[in-house]
């Protein structure tokens, strides 16, 4: 079966894509998002800016009882 060239190139692309280790890629992101961070005039919310509601334990009046 004939082949276009277009369809040689994706095919190439996609092998060399697939021969990175999956460590590698994570350790690139990790090295963008400290660049992206780091960039004071960044547009958008900032990363890790959500404030989380605080959890709070459960009360005495809810809490199971042995009657």
């Amino acid at each position: 079966m004939k082949h276009s060239a277009d369809y040689k190139r994706f095919t190439n692309l996609v092998d060399r894509l697939m021969a990175v280790p999956h460590e590698e890629i994570q350790r690139r992101e990790a090295e963008y998002r400290k660049q992206v961070d780091a960039n004071p005039h960044r547009r958008g919310p900032q990363r890790g800016s959500k404030k989380r509601k605080a959890v709070k334990p459960p009360s005495a009046d809810h809490a199971a009882s042995d009657t």
